[in-house]
């Protein structure tokens, strides 16, 4: 029951002791954090349960007997060592939630079936190993979130970015091609990332006639902007507000 070379070893008694019901009513197998390195077969005696929760552990495989899971609507599987997903889990149907990031997934290792998964509304891709996201994702017709940072994606299908109920795509720490911005033709000021302050008597000849130029054109900008910061004018004022201001403590008290 201690930690070995094969990881370790749950009992049918400890995932008994591990199932916990959240504030939903919903009761959840717990197994996060336990060294495991197999999936534990005597928990399939426990397959009746709505969430089963395997995350940071260092599993590498999850077998085809998931699908006995049929009442699954919440599995955590991130932060494992997985590089494949058997096909199986297409059958959890009454899926909502699947966490699966943080683990070894290429996007050949991703099955075809997680398409049929048509009530999913959270997908956690991030990071893993994907260069690309199967378009068939573009079926998940209810899912709002979507996870998929951190991964090596170019570019996001136009199935997947058009998902009708999708609210958030977290694709941060990719290198896509559409994110990129290429600088405006034609902007004359660009960003500065670093001043440096130096008088004239420190500047050779030819950097002093470079500065010379660049103030010109931005002094040029300045005149073509207009100013917000033109005089009020009250042509209808009958008395100047000098006028108030040197009486003003006897019109206060009238």
């Amino acid at each position: 029951k201690g930690k070995g070379p094969q990881g370790k070893r749950i009992t049918l008694k400890m995932a008994k002791n591990s199932i916990r019901v959240n504030f939903s009513g919903r009761r959840r197998l717990d197994l996060s954090k336990m060294g495991i390195t197999t999936f534990p077969k005597c928990i399939l005696e426990l397959a009746d349960v709505e969430e089963l929760d395997l995350s940071r552990n260092m599993l590498k495989k999850i077998p085809n007997t998931i699908e006995k899971f049929q009442n699954l609507l919440w599995l955590d599987l991130h932060s494992n060592q997985l590089d494949e997903l058997p096909k199986a889990i297409g059958t959890l149907q009454n899926l909502t939630f699947l966490n699966i990031c943080n683990n070894k997934l290429t996007t050949e290792s991703l099955p075809e079936e997680l398409n049929l998964l048509k009530n999913l509304k959270t997908l956690n891709l991030g990071l893993n190993c994907l260069e690309s996201v199967p378009t068939t994702l573009g079926a998940l017709k209810e899912l709002v979130d979507l996870g998929l940072f951190d991964n090596a994606l170019t570019t996001i299908p136009k199935s997947v970015k058009n998902l009708p109920k999708i609210e958030r795509m977290n694709v941060k720490r990719n290198p896509l091609r559409e994110l990129e911005q290429p600088e405006e033709e034609g902007d004359t000021i660009k960003r500065i990332e670093t001043l440096y302050l130096v008088e004239e008597k420190d500047l050779c000849s030819s950097c002093l006639k470079m500065c010379k130029g660049e103030r010109d054109e931005l002094h040029k900008l300045e005149d073509m902007t207009p100013s917000s910061s033109k005089e009020l004018s009250f042509p209808s004022l009958l008395t100047p507000n000098s006028s108030a201001k040197d009486n003003q403590e006897e019109w206060r008290v009238r």
